[in-house]
């Protein structure tokens, strides 16, 4: 739960009234690994020197995490001083006038459901979540275009799996794994099937670093 007062959240929001510092935030945001000022200089056309200062003014408001490494993972003498990179921060910022709670209200209507020791609710939610992607996916929109409007940030990675670099869930998920991980499940099965694909294609697989469901390519 985010306590800061909201005036610590619009500015932090604020920070990407930059035309500049939104490309390069939305630039760092779409890399499945962290990057260094010089590739986000060249994605959005700027200088390097520009593309620091306006990566820094986003890690200093929260939204970009640092870190250092070498170039090309280099050690021992002659690899030089390590570099910054960047990545999207796991922080959540929302800003509600008057202010509001929903992520308290999803983790109470979570912690509930995942006490209901008959399971019924917990399988009213997984129906739920089934039906709701049914109705994105017959929305008309291709079914990845989907996701991404459902904020998942699908990625193809391998042989062609899709993974989904972000959970929409996430702050709820922290709390109530299982539960949120069984409706994402749910809920992008019913995608593949409004949009016309086989929602077998979906497979519940937790990692690090990412939403729990991988989709496979079509066979």
């Amino acid at each position: 739960m985010d306590d800061r007062p909201s005036d610590d959240r619009i500015a932090e929001l604020s920070a990407l009234a930059d035309p500049v510092r939104n490309a390069l935030y939305e630039y760092v945001a779409g890399q499945g690994a962290p990057v260094g000022r010089d590739a986000a200089a060249r994605a959005v056309g700027v200088s390097r020197t520009l593309a620091a200062y306006h990566l820094d003014r986003l890690a200093d408001a929260g939204l970009l995490e640092v870190s250092f490494a070498r170039q090309n993972d280099r050690t021992g003498p002659g690899a030089g001083r390590p570099a910054k990179r960047y990545a999207r921060s796991d922080r959540e910022i929302a800003v509600s006038v008057p202010p509001r709670s929903y992520a308290l209200l999803a983790r109470l209507l979570a912690s509930a459901a995942a006490a209901d020791p008959t399971g019924e609710v917990r399988a009213a939610l997984n129906r739920a979540a089934h039906d709701e992607g049914v109705s994105v996916g017959q929305e008309g929109a291709e079914f990845v275009g989907c996701l991404r409007a459902s904020g998942y940030e699908p990625a193809v990675v391998g042989e062609g799996d899709l993974v989904m670099r972000n959970c929409p869930f996430h702050q709820v998920a922290q709390h109530q794994t299982a539960l949120v991980c069984g409706m994402n499940h749910s809920l992008i099965r019913g995608i593949l099937s409004g949009s016309g694909e086989d929602p077998e294609r979906a497979e519940l697989a937790p990692d690090n670093g990412r939403c729990c469901v991988v989709v496979h390519p079509d066979s």
